[in-house]
């Protein structure tokens, strides 16, 4: 499976925009079961094809400099670099015309510098330069002995990024209904999916057929060779697993200390994908209602009643815009990443019941990453045009209708949305996927450490084991936190931050199978 559709989108930042972290404790501290991984300054020798890359690549020196303020985030603290790197557009004519990906760093600051530390938050679609500076403070430790180093993918932000339609646009198409329920509103959806695509095309021009995630891996470890290092120590978070198993297929001889949090489930389709986000988020939103003291079943037929009320008449808002009923479902799990968000979310649910929709829309608003002046910023419009060049499978309506049920089943709330999004989401794209799921076997890299949690809404926990499974015997190593939330480093757990910790600065590995307890 190639993307996370759309309520995936944000990664790790999701969690920032409802809440900070708390501290918490820990079942395990961190050193039974340990292993070294090989040491960072290794040889390496790539199995992919950038060995026969031109030197004009290889041997680029990067302009570090002050980071600028961008249309969609200020310029951050002295601290951070920013530079522009040369990469093939066609990696298939690595001679042939480039782009320029914008990357950010911050140097090490403590003792023995290991290397270059690269992170992806998820997506795919993230600006990895906006969000790096922001995630800074969860992972300072490993700045003590890491460069943090990240960057806009291809077709992201500062990196070549998509604007596929205008503000305008984007504000008309929220009154589409992404739940047809007639004729003519399955034409409408269907007729808003194509002049998306057609709109990507136009504005993106050849790089439409060059943003995949495979293309994307291949800059990484272009990056690792610009930046100096034998080996690819990466943080991939949420969609940034997919990207980190890829790349691990790709280059397996280069991988040094890979950490994959948030994993997704490299085994499943379009549809399988979309099942696990439907389970994942109606499981989620049964962990919310029994903190309220509510039964799962009850509550979440109350929610259920209150979206579908919405099909037929949107709530008012303090704003003048209406709340639709997929305004209000982005509403509704943009909490649900992150356990902090669980009162937010009784506050946005307790106002829409009594005919108010300003808070759930204020949530929805914030996940869309529309600001108050009507800006909305470019991360669906990029997510899109990756993830529908990755995914080969398109679904057509009469498909998914009969798949709509089974949907429903797993939730009456989310189960709906998510069906129709299989077939909408790439409609009549001009550009054909590339497979029906990743490659990410890794046989002979060193052990990469794969971290589930539980209660994670948006890549259910279940796809963390089935991600180590397929990166192969030896290789995938899997941690499991008994958590809330999606992603589970810096979000509460003593023993997950510990044994990630040993893991990238000293090369411990733990046991494959590791529990921490919540």
């Amino acid at each position: 499976m190639a993307r996370l559709v759309r309520w995936a989108a944000l990664g790790a930042a999701a969690a920032l925009l409802v809440g900070g972290c708390s501290g918490g404790s820990s079942s395990d501290d961190g050193k039974s079961g340990e292993r070294s991984s090989p040491p960072p300054s290794s040889p390496s020798r790539s199995s992919g094809t950038t060995a026969a890359l031109p030197s004009s690549l290889t041997g680029q020196k990067l302009a570090w400099g002050r980071c600028k303020a961008t249309a969609d985030s200020p310029a951050p603290g002295n601290d951070w670099q920013c530079a522009t790197l040369k990469a093939p557009l066609d990696w298939s004519k690595p001679e042939g015309d480039t782009i320029g990906l914008a990357l950010i760093r911050a140097k090490a600051n403590g003792g023995k510098r290991i290397g270059s530390l690269l992170f992806n938050f998820g997506g795919p679609g993230g600006s990895g330069v906006s969000m790096m500076p922001t995630y800074a403070s969860t992972v300072s430790t490993l700045r003590e002995h890491y460069d943090l180093v990240s960057w806009d993918p291809r077709g992201v932000a500062g990196s070549e990024g998509v604007r596929c339609r205008s503000d305008k646009a984007i504000q008309a198409a929220e009154d589409v209904d992404a739940t047809p329920d007639t004729p003519a509103e399955e034409k409408a959806y269907f007729q808003d999916a194509a002049n998306f695509g057609q709109g990507c095309e136009k504005a993106s021009g050849k790089l439409l057929a060059h943003v995949s995630t495979t293309d994307t891996a291949r800059d990484m470890d272009l990056m690792r060779q610009v930046l100096g290092d034998t080996k690819m120590h990466y943080f991939g978070i949420s969609y940034g697993t997919e990207l980190g198993g890829v790349y691990a297929h790709l280059f397996p001889r280069n991988v040094g200390r890979l950490i994959l949090d948030a994993v997704v489930d490299p085994s499943a389709d379009t549809v399988g994908q979309a099942e696990n986000q439907t389970r994942g988020f109606q499981r989620a939103l049964d962990d919310y209602l029994k903190s309220t003291g509510q039964d799962p079943k009850q509550g979440t037929q109350k929610i259920a009643d209150l979206v579908k009320g919405l099909d037929a008449k949107p709530l008012p808002t303090s704003s003048g815009r209406k709340l639709t009923q997929s305004l209000a479902l982005t509403g509704i799990v943009l909490p649900l990443y992150s356990k902090e968000g669980w009162p937010t979310l009784t506050s946005a649910l307790n106002a829409a019941e009594q005919g108010d929709g300003s808070e759930l829309l204020a949530l929805a608003d914030g996940y869309n990453e529309r600001d108050a002046s009507g800006h909305y910023a470019t991360t669906t419009h990029s997510q899109r045009v990756i993830s529908c060049l990755d995914d080969k499978q398109r679904p057509t309506a009469e498909e998914t209708k009969k798949r709509l049920a089974a949907f429903e089943k797993i939730s009456p709330v989310f189960g709906d949305f998510l069906g129709w999004d299989t077939a909408g989401w790439c409609h009549n794209w001009p550009v054909a996927g590339q497979f029906d799921t990743p490659e990410v076997s890794a046989s002979g890299a060193a052990p990469i450490l794969v971290v589930g949690n539980t209660g994670d809404p948006a890549t259910p926990y279940e796809g963390a084991r089935k991600m180590a499974d397929e990166l192969g015997k030896g290789v995938g190593v899997e941690l499991t936190w008994k958590g809330e939330g999606h992603g589970a480093y810096g979000s509460g757990s003593d023993c997950v931050d510990a044994t990630v910790d040993a893991y990238l600065l000293k090369g411990a590995v733990p046991k494959d199978g590791k529990v921490c307890a919540s």
